[in-house]
């Protein structure tokens, strides 16, 4: 799927701590999926290598002193001006084959943030962790509860989403750690802006 056109500035968001063993791989990856995005690297404090090999793979590296994803994920937004912003994990964990169509919805304005369901596909079969299953599933349903709208949310917590400037420029960020994508999903939700899932 074509999403890139002139004037289509698609900023690949990457909070990074300590993951050499996989972040060339996903810059490669999504520099591949996405030839004309620019890809940034927000090192916070890693103790290895991650900075180096993230910019040896052809990303824009970045420093975050403040401990933390929602610490980084504020700065990135505050910092970065784009048309789309794709935001990922540095683990590998997200196809970056997905990333072009989890994108499109948003640079045709379709949609301000296009969510990564993880959970609709084999997630909770993959997952080797219980109670992780059982704390989305319980976020989950708290979530869709008070907000009723046409279509659950399937996937709270997921870090991978395409999000428009008017949500990133509009969202102010209160976590300081990985409670960020559950922040993310309820300010949306709250505001009602147009949100749209895409299995993973």
């Amino acid at each position: 799927m074509q999403t890139e056109k002139k004037g289509n500035r698609i900023a690949v968001l990457i909070p990074c701590y300590n993951e050499a063993l996989t972040i060339g791989k996903v810059v490669r990856d999504y520099r591949q999926a996405l030839p004309d995005a620019d890809i940034y690297v927000y090192d916070n404090n890693s103790t290895d290598e991650t900075a180096r090999l993230a910019r040896e793979a052809g990303a824009i590296v970045r420093p975050e002193p403040r401990q933390g994803k929602g610490n980084v994920v504020r700065t990135m937004f505050r910092d970065i001006e784009a048309d789309c912003y794709l935001m990922v994990d540095g683990d590998d964990t997200y196809p970056a084959s997905q990333a072009a169509a989890l994108c499109a919805p948003v640079l045709e304005g379709r949609a301000d943030m296009v969510i990564g369901d993880r959970l609709s596909s084999t997630y909770f079969t993959e997952n080797k962790r219980p109670f992780h299953n059982s704390g989305n599933m319980l976020v989950r349903r708290c979530i869709n509860m008070f907000w009723k709208r046409g279509r659950q949310i399937e996937d709270v917590m997921t870090g991978m989403r395409a999000m428009s400037p008017l949500f990133v420029k509009s969202f102010p960020i209160l976590s300081q750690g990985f409670e960020i994508e559950t922040e993310m999903t309820i300010f949306s939700l709250a505001n009602n802006f147009r949100i749209a899932s895409m299995p993973i």
